[in-house]
């Protein structure tokens, strides 16, 4: 459900009438204007399938996307239009936009101006600025004197020189993650049963039980998605299975794959599957997958392909057994990014939805929170009843302003005072939970308008319910 009333009158009027074109492009402007991009990106993508040239639905739909930052993927809807010496200025501007979002200044500077020069009005002088803005350059030492059999410059130019570029590093091959040990187990991570027991089955099971599952042809490793809102404990779920094996834990971020250099990210990538194959059973865990792992409709530029390319090629392994006691965990809070060639079988062609917390598992989360701090006699499930929509994240954000208050109480009083349930009550009412309703509006949107495969049937509960 959305907080404003409008939006919510007029997305329920496009339910009831899903062709009407004016109707579905009006409510996606308004989601944009009012700064809903995803369920704005949604809208725009289900008005484009009715009308599939119409150069203003484009325009809204590459808006949305560059306001996300997918100027890949505003670039793409906006490239057909392009082509045509009578689009509309404003494309172009859009155009500029994302290309200075990938970086390409002088095309983003050709695209803005001949857009200006075509239609004044279309003018953005912020985007003017940055465009005109000059270089900032590192500071250079005085060039070496010149040598008497050099030849004379052909040409002086009035414009400085522009600095030498910095020399590439030598390749490397050595992993910057690191191997880590979980000491946590599925025991400390509250509620889930069903996502831990899928767990246990898709990834555990078949290292603790390799004579078991070996019968049946099954190899110890394999690949898991993990998706759901934000903060609902998928980093933490990924720790667990580690610890509940007892394997090594390597937690790969952005910062160890993506390089500037071209080729680099690829090396990185080999050299960090190779790291977990080397002290298996391990378990690598990908966070935000989607960066890594994006749509190649979606990608202008051949080398972010190639690490899409890379990343398939690894979970692929040299041979059948070059994965084998090597778990590969994912995760992402927008799965329909990730690329369909990763759903493959052998891939993470077994998705888990990491949902939101009931009130049980809410409860639970709360009494792990509270279990190091002095309390008082606690009424959990009280706390757990009056924090609906809150996720893992949320509820220790509560424990949190709780404890600050109650330290400020212990300071005055020179001795601690316990925490009790009116204290977790009263922070409960000054927090609001982040995402699960924009993350579940835009979920909505992929299972109503963009679940042609069927991908994301497991959601429908999910979305036809109070969210």
């Amino acid at each position: 459900m959305l907080d404003d009333a409008g939006l919510q009158a007029l997305r329920d009027a496009a339910r009831l009438s899903p062709d009407n074109l004016p109707l579905r492009q009006h409510l996606a402007g308004q989601l944009l204007a009012k700064g809903y991009l995803g369920e704005a990106e949604a809208e725009y993508r289900a008005a484009l399938v009715l009308a599939p040239k119409d150069a203003d639905i484009t325009a809204g739909l590459a808006e949305a996307f560059v306001r996300q930052s997918a100027f890949g993927a505003a670039l793409a809807a906006l490239e057909p239009l392009l082509t045509s010496s009578a689009y509309q200025p404003k494309l172009g501007v859009l155009a500029a936009r994302a290309l200075l979002g990938e970086g390409d200044t002088a095309g983003a500077a050709y695209r803005y101006h001949e857009a200006v020069s075509r239609d004044p009005s279309v003018g953005d002088p912020d985007l003017a600025a940055r465009l005109s803005a000059p270089p900032v350059t590192p500071y250079a030492a005085p060039p070496a004197p010149a040598s008497p059999y050099a030849a004379p410059a052909p040409h002086a130019s009035p414009y400085p020189a522009p600095p030498a570029p910095a020399p590439a590093p030598a390749p490397a091959d050595q992993a910057t993650a690191e191997v880590e040990r979980s000491k946590l187990t599925f025991a400390e991570v509250a509620g889930m049963e069903a996502v831990k027991e899928s767990l246990r089955v898709k990834l555990l099971l078949p290292i603790q039980q390799p004579d078991l599952f070996a019968a049946y042809g099954k190899r110890a490793g394999g690949g898991v998605l993990l998706y759901g809102p934000p903060g609902a404990g998928k980093t933490h779920l990924a720790r667990a299975a580690a610890g509940e094996l007892g394997a090594s834990f390597v937690n790969v971020g952005l910062a160890d794959i993506l390089d500037m250099y071209i080729g680099s990210s690829e090396r990185n990538l080999r050299a960090t599957f190779d790291l977990a194959r080397r002290n298996r059973p391990c378990v690598l865990f990908f966070d935000e997958v989607d960066a890594l792992a994006a749509r190649r409709s979606d990608m202008r530029q051949a080398h972010t392909r190639q690490l899409v390319n890379q990343f398939l090629a690894e979970l692929d392994g040299v041979d059948q057994n070059a994965n084998e006691g090597v778990l590969v965990l994912a995760a992402t809070n927008a799965p329909w990014y990730v690329d369909v060639a990763f759903r493959r079988p052998g891939r993470f062609d077994q998705p888990v939805f990491v949902p939101p917390p009931d009130p049980a598992a809410r409860a639970a989360i709360l009494r792990i929170l509270c279990r190091d701090k002095p309390l008082a006699e606690m009424d959990f499930d009280a706390v757990a009843r009056v924090t609906d929509h809150f996720v893992g994240a949320d509820l220790k954000g509560v424990v949190d302003r709780a404890v600050e208050v109650k330290l400020q109480q212990s300071i005055s009083a020179g001795r601690p005072i316990p925490l009790s349930t009116p204290d977790l009550l009263a922070a409960a009412q000054s927090v609001r939970p982040t995402a699960v309703r924009e993350w579940m509006a835009t979920a909505r949107n992929y299972v109503m308008h963009a679940n042609d495969s069927g991908a994301w049937d497991e959601l429908m509960p999910w979305v036809k319910g109070k969210w």
